[in-house]
């Protein structure tokens, strides 16, 4: 069976592979024409390329299950599987440009996959059916379309239903480091690297492959003060006033090596296959990876998420074959049970942190949200072993429903979580304030 996949994103990527592997003979095709021989590969069109990435503990299992030379080849550029207490991955510390290239180079290595470089236009159908894509130069026949070309899947335009959810109310800013030679890593807290949570706002540092790192700031995005974190002198100032963070970006400790780069609004969106009467949206083609769904990346879920997506739609092309749209009917179901209530989770979520961001109290009238949930863990055994497999993808949000009413109980009884050391959001904000006009 002929197979085209648009996107080569790691979704993408991975999809070809697999299929490849299973004996398809597949075409990637993607605007983007690959790292370059010498120098930054900038992806054209992907924002967070060059943005803090964590990559989960599902993800090193996906690779390990499917494609162990892609593990190999992160390994061999320096990534580092972060393991848990009991010896299992918890994440792989890992850049976005490190994590494609590996599935890059696996792919240009495949005799089955051919890479193609273009824009695709749309799609060409007969008697009703997908039968290829239109390119600017050309057409390419196939008797499946995979669409793994992202968020905003323009060349879908028209033929889809458009995505339930919105803006989750954060925006981040970030710079990349390297570790001096020599230098010891500084103390961590969490899988990814070191996760500080203020009332106001996240300061997380991101640990990734080959010495590097990045420094991540969220917020709300309603004090345009904290805008001031996208100038450098601005930016260094702010790491400086974190004690946790101060001793990551210490100059003695690791230099930066990439400009401050803001990040745009964040977005949860969930669509499936079908449309409002349950008929494929266009018989022969197939949506996978964040064309299905994104949530926010501050919970670094996003490529989890998509590759758990592939590895279900592979399974379904496996069991139907030629039948398209069965397995589009199976693949669908999966993700239904098995992403939705991601999508759901973060919606909530993430309305319920923005209002706490901007002076909201716990509400413990009702049901907590997940993260309060897992915060309570700090203090309670009981919490924290059943919070454990929805903090490590593991298990779904519904998994949080028997320990949930324990948390509450806490929170009611008064118990809130440590801030660590550093300003309040307002501190944070004027001390941006205060350096963008020294700047200035």
């Amino acid at each position: 069976m002929r197979t085209i996949v648009v996107g080569a994103g790691p979704t993408g990527l991975y999809t070809a592979l697999a299929l490849a592997r299973r004996g398809r003979r597949v075409t990637v095709v993607d605007r983007d024409p690959g790292p370059p021989a010498a120098g930054a590969w900038h992806r054209r069109g992907v924002m967070q390329f060059h943005h803090a990435h964590t990559f989960r503990a599902p993800v090193v299992d996906a690779l390990r299950a499917e494609m162990p030379d892609v593990m190999g080849h992160l390994d061999a550029a320096g990534a580092t599987v972060v393991a848990a207490p009991d010896g299992r991955p918890a994440a792989l510390w890992c850049r976005r440009a490190t994590f494609d290239a590996a599935l890059r180079r696996a792919a240009c290595n495949e005799p089955s996959i051919t890479l193609h470089t273009g824009h695709v236009d749309g799609l060409v159908t007969e008697r009703g059916r997908t039968a290829g894509v239109r390119l600017r130069d050309g057409t390419i026949a196939a008797d499946l379309v995979i669409d793994a070309s992202g968020r905003s899947s323009r060349f879908t335009n028209g033929l889809r239903m458009s995505a339930e959810g919105g803006d989750c109310g954060a925006v981040y800013v970030d710079r990349r480091y390297r570790l001096r030679q020599g230098v010891t890593l500084p103390p961590t807290n969490s899988p990814v690297g070191l996760s500080l949570n203020f009332a106001g706002y996240f300061a997380i540092a991101f640990g990734h492959d080959a010495g590097t790192f990045s420094i991540t700031f969220a917020h709300d995005g309603g004090d345009h003060r904290l805008r001031d974190l996208r100038f450098p002198e601005v930016f260094e100032a702010a790491t400086r006033s974190i004690p946790g963070l101060a001793e990551w970006t210490d100059p003695d400790v690791a230099v930066p090596i990439a400009r401050v780069l803001p990040g745009g609004r964040l977005f949860n969106g969930y669509r499936g296959q079908f449309d409002a009467t349950g008929r494929p949206s266009a018989p022969g083609l197939i949506s996978v990876g964040d064309a299905v769904c994104t949530t926010t990346p501050l919970a670094g879920r996003g490529v989890t998420l998509a590759l758990a997506q592939a590895r279900a739609l592979v399974a379904a092309l496996d069991c139907h074959g030629a039948d398209t749209d069965s397995a589009a009917r199976q693949f669908d179901d999966w993700c239904t049970a098995n992403v939705r209530p991601w999508f759901d989770d973060h919606v909530s979520t993430d309305a319920d942190r923005v209002r706490r961001w901007r002076g909201g109290r716990v509400d413990t009238s009702r049901r907590l949200p997940s993260d309060l949930v897992v915060a309570a863990g700090a203090v309670d055994d009981t919490v924290r072993a059943g919070a454990e497999p929805y903090a490590t993808m593991t298990a779904l949000p519904a998994s949080l429903d028997a320990v949930e009413p324990r948390a509450r109980e806490i929170f009611a009884a008064g118990w809130r979580p440590a801030e660590p050391d550093g300003p309040s959001r307002d501190e944070l904000a004027e001390l941006c304030a205060a350096h963008a006009r020294r700047v200035a």
